[in-house]
């Protein structure tokens, strides 16, 4: 039962009772994790040599190996895994017995493939009319795109991701992460939960059909609204937030991110007393609208002001003086994050097969009544294959060992 026991508080999760079929590959995994975390019962089905995932690093103790990948760790909290080689009759014929008592199923195959293999929507929804099948491709299961191929970079290019992101007069720069795949799976997600409320009025499934171009262009707070409404592409503005009452600027130790939309008279008697205020006490300045127009020359002043200074003094001062200043840390300064030590926002999974816990990332959200918690760490290859078979399909133990002899799980 390695794994198997609750590691946080007990309760159950808003999708509890729900079943789950995951057939993603790396770029659409985390949409199913989003399920799992929520109470799903997520069964990832991989072939039998393991997920792609499991190939991409890092790796624990820099030692490559399919449990170890800590990509794979991340993107498969919550979930079983079976393996089955689809492309096998005898694992077609198992997914579809699982098909008939699922609630949904995430696939992000090359459009086409499902049907391939004999295991297209029309099948899906013979099977089990109230079935909700979400895919997930690079442009969709239409379209001249089609069958283009894309990664996180292509669909942050074509998504007017990358394009916005970078400073006046250079080239763009490729958002960090996996953005655009992120963006894709939170839509995926919300997309599945609202076809299950539709299910429970009409009793019927639906097949969402989603594009991860289009989840990410829609991803991009400003662009969409810009273009549509002024029919203008954004520019890119370095640090500068769109609405121009935000940027970053450099202390004497590290980052701070101004923001000119708090209390103004005492922001500037503050900067006016270290003698850095030039202009900005000036009567037009106590309109906001007239500091978004300045704001290039308002921002410039205010660097000069904080690149002197120690971050932490003036974070610690601006917040006493109620501004909405913020600091910029590195990703590890996180750990020691006071905001989220007191929430407890990292917890702690036990790899009981390693004997050692690690810590993950915890909840994004906060639900009071069906909270977000860690019900198994990520899986070994085919770790419930036997269980699932064996409990949940009534498989004889002779007929799943012919099974793994033919190489079909």
């Amino acid at each position: 039962d390695v794994g198997e026991k609750t590691m946080t508080e007990s309760g159950a999760g808003a999708l509890a009772g729900l079943r789950v079929l995951d057939l993603t590959g790396h770029r659409a995994q985390l949409c199913a994790r989003i399920l799992g975390d929520m109470g799903a019962d997520v069964i990832k089905i991989e072939p039998p040599a393991g997920d792609d995932a499991r190939r991409i690093g890092p790796f624990l103790d820099d030692l490559p190996h399919r449990d170890r990948s800590l990509f794979f760790w991340f993107y498969n909290l919550n979930k079983r895994s079976l393996t089955l080689d689809l492309k096998h009759s005898r694992g077609t014929d198992i997914f579809l017995q699982l098909v008939r008592s699922a609630d949904v199923v995430v696939e992000s195959f090359a459009p086409g493939t499902l049907d391939q293999l004999g295991l297209g929507w029309d099948v899906l929804h013979r099977e089990n009319p109230a079935l909700v099948l979400c895919s997930i491709a690079p442009f969709g299961q239409t379209g001249p795109y089609r069958d283009f191929i894309a990664d996180d970079t292509v669909l942050t290019a074509l998504g007017g991701m990358l394009y916005v992101n970078g400073f006046p007069n250079h080239a763009p720069v490729r958002p960090l992460g996996l953005q655009a795949y992120h963006s894709s799976a939170y839509f995926g997600a919300i997309a599945v939960m609202i076809a299950l409320l539709a299910r429970d009025r009409t009793a019927e499934g639906q097949w969402i059909d989603l594009s991860m171009q289009e989840a990410t262009a829609a991803a991009v707070e400003h662009v969409a609204g810009g273009y549509f409404e002024r029919n203008e592409a954004e520019p890119r503005r370095g640090t500068l937030h769109w609405s121009r009452f935000f940027r970053v600027g450099k202390c004497r130790d590290g980052y701070i991110m101004h923001c000119t939309l708090g209390d103004w008279t005492s922001l500037i008697e503050w900067v006016k007393s270290d003698g850095k205020a030039a202009d900005l006490d000036a009567p037009d300045y106590q309109q906001p609208m007239y500091r978004y127009l300045m704001a290039e020359h308002v921002f410039e002043v205010l660097d000069d002001w904080v690149k002197d200074y120690p971050r932490d003094e003036l974070l610690e001062r601006a917040q006493l003086l109620r501004q909405p200043y913020a600091t910029v840390r590195p990703p590890e300064a996180l750990f020691e994050d006071e905001q989220l030590i007191e929430r407890g926002y990292f917890v702690e999974v036990e790899h009981r097969e390693l004997g050692r816990k690690f810590r993950y990332p915890g909840a994004p959200y906060l639900f009071n009544g069906t909270p977000w918690r860690v019900t198994r760490r990520p899986p070994l290859v085919g770790e419930h294959t036997g269980e699932i078979l064996h409990d949940e399909l009534a498989m004889a133990p002779e007929a799943i060992a012919v099974l793994a002899a033919e190489g079909v799980i």
